[in-house]
């Protein structure tokens, strides 16, 4: 694994990865006049943009700059509550164009070079109803495409999304308002953007996420005819990679063994805080709606019937203390559960009050505690070039060095 130097400090792709994604960079206009044309690089957050370290670790790349004018333009955030929090999004990471080629700089410290994807005309594409790709799906990495909110979360339209959730802060501020929600796509125009990554841009896996319900049957139902129409329009032997499903830990797991039948690789019920203490304030509704309780049991059912590994749960990586996520994690390898790790982002809402992120020997102790649970209890991330904000892959590959 590729290692590198920030100030005094040797840091391996892993550690970067972590620092670029919780940090934000600050791209200079002159990397997108030069790049953009030839490369999957655009100054629309939406399009979730990502960039390529030299050993092939890809990063979220977030200009904090543009985001941070999206942000203010879209979400609930007045000015005042912006400066409230500017000194936080401050990052000493910047995207140049150096001798020609696209280079990272920590404070004025050149660290390496840097790639980014091949372009593609997928943001450009609608469906045939008409519905546009841009801001119902994106691309991540070379490999993935993902859908990350396919139905308002109904736990924030009650006042109790997850601090950390972009979509959750947009969904109850409309409610709030009484402005509509976002229309659901439909599982026809959700097969045919899959056809299109597939096809055209070369992807081989598929995440589809929705928001927290309190039905599990109307969720069931939107899962099992976006399963029906992969299948029909797209081919599941198509799906070269994986198919990850998040889903609402259900009352009636027997839905659990449809999701596998129509062709579901895993499937996650994400936990996201161990501590229950801040999972109480940072995930109010899956505390006091779903509960800790059926989150454990609808994946200890899949990892019963279906083998290790076959359930996940997410942690979101920076928002509690090291003790408490080892904790969370151990628990979940010792039976069979994978543990995964998406890094926190600071870029949308603050987390108890804060937005500051942790340093690097807290993300080097994550990346230590994962790689001897998956060693330990044998339990392999899904094989794929890239979840843009995701460690959990770049973790088994740094274990198995």
């Amino acid at each position: 694994m590729q290692k590198y130097k920030i100030s005094d400090l040797e840091i391996d792709s892993v550690d970067l990865k972590c620092l670029i994604i919780s940090k934000g960079i600050k791209v200079d206009k002159s990397v997108y006049r030069t790049f953009s044309s030839t490369y999957r690089l655009n100054i629309n957050p939406l399009m979730c943009n990502c960039l390529i370290l030299p050993d092939g670790t890809i990063a979220q790349l977030t200009d904090l700059s543009f985001h941070l004018n999206y942000l203010a333009g879209t979400l609930s955030w007045n000015n005042i509550k912006l400066l409230k929090y500017a000194s936080s999004l401050q990052t000493p990471f910047s995207l140049k164009v150096w001798d020609g080629k696209p280079a990272l700089f920590y404070e004025k410290e050149f660290v390496c070079n840097v790639e980014f994807p091949p372009k593609t005309d997928f943001y450009h594409q609608k469906t045939s109803s008409g519905l546009s790709y841009l801001g119902n799906a994106v691309l991540q990495g070379f490999d993935w495409v993902a859908f990350q909110c396919l139905w308002p979360c109904e736990y924030a339209i009650a006042g109790k999304p997850c601090e950390f959730c972009f979509s959750g802060g947009d969904f109850q501020t409309r409610a709030e308002k009484n402005k509509p929600l976002p229309n659901i796509p439909n599982s026809k125009d959700v097969a045919e953007i899959i056809q299109f990554a597939i096809e055209e841009v070369g992807c081989n896996s598929l995440q589809l996420t929705g928001g927290s319900t309190f039905n599990s049957e109307t969720e069931a139902q939107y899962i099992s005819e976006y399963l029906h129409s992969i299948h029909s329009l797209v081919g599941r032997d198509n799906i070269k990679g994986e198919l990850l499903l998040y889903i609402t830990p259900p009352s009636n797991r027997s839905v659990i063994d449809t999701y596998f039948e129509l062709g579901t690789s895993r499937i996650g019920c994400s936990i996201e805080v161990w501590d229950e203490r801040r999972a109480k304030i940072i995930t109010p509704g899956k505390y006091e709606f779903t509960t800790r309780n059926r989150h454990l049991d609808a994946l200890e059912y899949i990892v019963n019937n279906y083998g290790a590994g076959k359930g996940f749960s997410n942690f979101i990586i920076g928002i509690e203390d090291f003790e408490t996520l080892a904790e969370g994690a151990t628990y979940l390898a010792e039976r069979g559960i994978l543990p995964t790790a998406s890094v926190w982002m600071p870029f949308g809402r603050p987390v108890m009050g804060s937005m500051s992120t942790p340093n690097v020997d807290y993300y080097r102790r994550v990346k230590d505690l994962y790689a001897e649970l998956y060693l330990k209890y044998n339990l392999e991330p899904p094989a794929s070039r890239g979840l843009n904000v995701c460690i959990e892959r770049d973790i088994w590959n740094y274990a198995n060095l």
